[in-house]
């Protein structure tokens, strides 16, 4: 209010100028403007003329202290311009990098913009352009970012710029597709930078990289792997330790010389993430440290990692990285048996999807339908992904749904369809790990059917990986798939392993899995009285986490051995909830504010009230300390 009435003396307006405003109830000014309504505000700043406007702007400028508040000051001294001013410019441009330094993305893109449309010089006004597309990718505003490149590409620019331009493109593309379109200019951009920008040039490759890796098996050319031997030859620049130059020299070694030549660089690409992950660079590449957890079969990294992408996602308002962040933690969860730990993220993710307006395979979505062995529903999204990516050439979706389908037929004991998925999901190593979570299930369905030939290949892949690798995920898991095609005292000793390495990792589903084929092991050896220890324990590991075929399996197995497992008793009111109710109530109950919860889900305080309120008449609570009695 005082910076109002500073500025309201600059125009000569007196406090009576305010009495029909209060008198009306339109406004209040205590210690702040506050309007009745956001339309109401909105209305008094659009039905001004233009020129009025601009006074109003220079007059708030002028009373801004420039040493406190400069970023208030430069802003209405930007919608004071009346045409290009290259002071104000400059004062936008410092403005922005602020905001940047802050985490605020989107006052950043904000700044740049109008800086570039205040620009007078051309070069200027592309430069300016080409950094506002880039933080406008950055805040989620696709179109927005198009038409900046638009704009630098009216006059005439530098190689730099035209490569950047390219750069640009690729990464719209990438967030927007995920396809086959992003890779190939991204690839451009880095060849044409390499010559003036190295360091530029190599984080361009590290995008290009983690761009085919989406494509996968459906690159027109320009795979991964034919990037990866391209680089080959190109060392990094001496003593240069950063993490996007360690993520680079990880995945060129890997694709260009096989998994287990490339584990010493994942270990270093990770240790690089394991302490301070505040930093820019951290932010920008923690997607792809979260992938090589996936690689080196890491769940405490992956833990970490992906709930730290969503919260800095979140925090620095970068919309384009939160879609990618939830599908990810989303992923990790169902790894760690939070079915509906992960439903939730779900339910967040295509609110963040529909926001952005960018498309990304339902990577998390067919796990949970998968692991719960909801048929139909798991079907249905199985063949509306394949569908969809593969008319876009997002391959790792593809991947991923073979995956799920090969998780949802080993559930129900449908092991020769489980096989056929198994084969096409670990057919193409290149992608973003999802082919590696294929072997197990591979190795199962096919010793189940007699493939023997087949399930020994699998195995030999991932025993392959487990020994590089060494940690106890892997290790668990090579255990368990080699059990399964072992006999006798063999067989036993690697049930228990399985058993053992797999409890110290975060992994529980593979865990009570791991529990079931023993059992069933110690069934068909007649051993009923252990078996029935084992089968217990994952059948009550599967009805807590969710994993309904799977406990359907191992209650067949109880009964084959003369035992009735205990039922659960799952909250039934829960189920009365709409999907919005529930994930609404599920943030509630884990202590978020109606802000903090419209804010995820791109919807209003309001709304969140309501949803809250029909929560609490279905439940029969009357506030939120109540929900975590109530829901599962």
């Amino acid at each position: 209010v005082a910076l109002m009435w500073r500025a309201a003396d600059l125009l000569d307006l007196s406090v009576e100028a305010a009495a029909p405003v209060v008198e009306a109830a339109l406004a209040s000014f205590t210690s702040r403007v506050r309007f009745r309504h956001p339309l109401v505000r909105s209305a008094a700043y659009r039905s001004a003329v233009l020129a009025d406007r601009r006074d109003v702007h220079r007059a708030l400028a002028t009373a801004t202290d420039s040493e406190t508040d400069p970023d208030r000051r430069a802003w209405h001294r930007a919608l004071a311009a009346v045409g290009p001013d290259e002071a104000v410019a400059a004062d936008l441009e410092r403005s922005a990098a602020r905001a940047q330094a802050r985490g605020g993305v989107g006052a950043a893109a904000a700044f740049l913009e109008r800086a570039a449309m205040l620009s007078a010089a051309p070069e200027q006004r592309a430069e300016r352009a080409l950094a506002a597309a880039s933080a406008k990718i950055q805040a989620g505003a696709f179109e927005a970012a198009s038409d900046l490149l638009t704009l630098a590409e009216s006059g005439s620019l530098t190689d730099v710029q035209k490569a950047r331009t390219e750069l640009i493109r690729g990464r719209i593309a990438f967030v927007t597709s995920r396809g086959r379109e992003a890779p190939p200019l991204l690839l451009a951009a880095a060849n044409k930078l390499v010559g003036v920008d190295v360091r530029l040039a190599r984080t361009t490759y590290l995008e290009a990289m983690a761009a085919a890796m989406f494509v996968g098996r459906l690159a027109d050319g320009g795979s991964v792997v034919d990037i990866a031997r391209s680089l080959d030859a190109d060392p990094p620049p001496p003593g240069d330790d950063s993490p996007s130059d360690l993520l680079l020299d990880w995945l060129v070694v890997q694709f260009s010389l096989g998994y287990v030549a490339g584990v010493p660089w994942l270990r270093r690409a990770l240790s690089a993430f394991s302490a301070d992950t505040s930093t820019d660079e951290h932010r920008r590449w923690i997607f792809l440290a979260g992938t090589a957890a996936h690689f080196g079969w890491d769940d405490a990294r992956l833990d970490i990692l992906t709930a730290h992408h969503v919260d800095e996602a979140r925090a620095v308002g970068a919309l384009s990285d939160v879609p990618l962040a939830l599908s990810a933690r989303a992923i990790a969860l169902i790894f760690f048996g939070d079915l509906d730990g992960a439903a939730s993220v779900v339910d967040e993710l295509h609110a963040a999807m529909e926001a952005t307006g960018s498309s990304l395979a339902p990577y998390a979505e067919l796990g949970v339908a998968a692991l719960r062995g909801h048929q139909d529903r798991a079907t249905a999204l199985i063949a509306a992904t394949v569908a969809e990516v593969t008319a876009r050439g997002e391959g790792n979706g593809l991947t991923v749904a073979r995956w799920a389908e090969a998780v949802l037929h080993n559930g129900r004991g449908d092991y020769r369809s489980a096989s056929k998925a198994a084969q096409q999901a670990a057919d193409f190593p290149p992608e973003l790990g999802a082919s590696n979570w294929a072997l197990p299930e591979l190795v199962e369905a096919a010793a189940r059917t007699g493939a023997a030939d087949l399930a020994a290949d699998a195995l030999t892949r991932l025993e392959h990986m487990a020994a590089a690798s060494a940690t106890p995920w892997a290790l668990g898991l090579a255990a368990r798939s080699r059990a399964l095609v072992s006999d006798g005292e063999a067989a036993e000793r690697c049930y228990r392993e399985a058993i053992n390495r797999l409890s110290e990792t975060r992994v529980r589903a593979e865990l009570a899995r791991a529990h079931l084929v023993y059992g069933e092991w110690l069934r068909r050896e007649r051993r009923r009285s252990e078996a029935r220890r084992q089968l217990r324990d994952a059948h009550s590991m599967f009805s807590e986490m969710g994993m309904g075929a799977f406990a359907d399996r191992a209650r067949r197995e109880l009964d084959a051995v003369g035992d009735v497992p205990q039922k659960t008793d799952p909250t039934v009111a829960s189920q009365q909830l709409t999907a919005q109710e529930a994930q609404v109530a599920r943030m509630a109950r884990d202590g978020l504010s109606n802000a903090e919860i419209g804010a995820r889900l791109f919807i209003s305080a309001r709304t969140v009230q309501y949803h809250l309120s029909k929560v609490f008449s279905k439940l029969g609570i009357t506030s939120r300390a109540h929900l975590d009695r109530v829901l599962p």
